[in-house]
């Protein structure tokens, strides 16, 4: 199966919240050797001003990547995920993301472009709270091996 080309253009809305844990900012934290004290530490994260601990700025991924999950799994994208190399991502941070934010991310689908018998989709997550305010922006590009590939 080619990967579709109406993909362009479409909006995946935005899913159940993600509800950030401190366990999951200081797991997180850990995982990507973020050493600051605010990542681990409330009174650290409050002597910057943040009512919660601070996660680290790369965090957004996992919200990004639910978002994209709901691409890949949408059974008329095209898209054989064992053929998926993820190729670039970039991140706008509107604010920090603290815990106990409760967060969504709207997937839109920017550019699709056949490439051989593949192509390279660019993919912007936009992340807010429940509430609306905005939080940070994702965009990311993945190419899609062709089945000779």
């Amino acid at each position: 199966m080619s990967i579709n080309p109406d993909l362009a253009g479409r909006i995946y809305p935005a899913q159940e919240p993600y509800v950030v844990g401190r366990e999951k900012i200081r797991e997180f934290a850990a995982a990507v050797k973020a050493t600051h004290r605010a990542h681990y530490d409330v009174d650290a994260a409050a002597e910057l001003g943040h009512g919660d601990l601070l996660a680290p700025p790369t965090f957004a991924i996992i919200v990004a990547q639910r978002a994209d999950a709901l691409l890949v799994n949408d059974s008329t994208s095209g898209i054989d995920f064992s053929r998926v190399v993820h190729a670039d991502q970039r991140f706008t941070h509107h604010r920090p993301i603290v815990a106990g934010d409760q967060l969504v991310a709207e997937l839109h689908v920017d550019t699709v472009r056949a490439m051989g018998g593949g192509a390279m989709i660019s993919t912007r997550a936009e992340i807010a709270t429940v509430d609306g305010e905005k939080v940070a922006t994702t965009v990311s590009s993945i190419l899609v091996r062709g089945e000779d590939q």
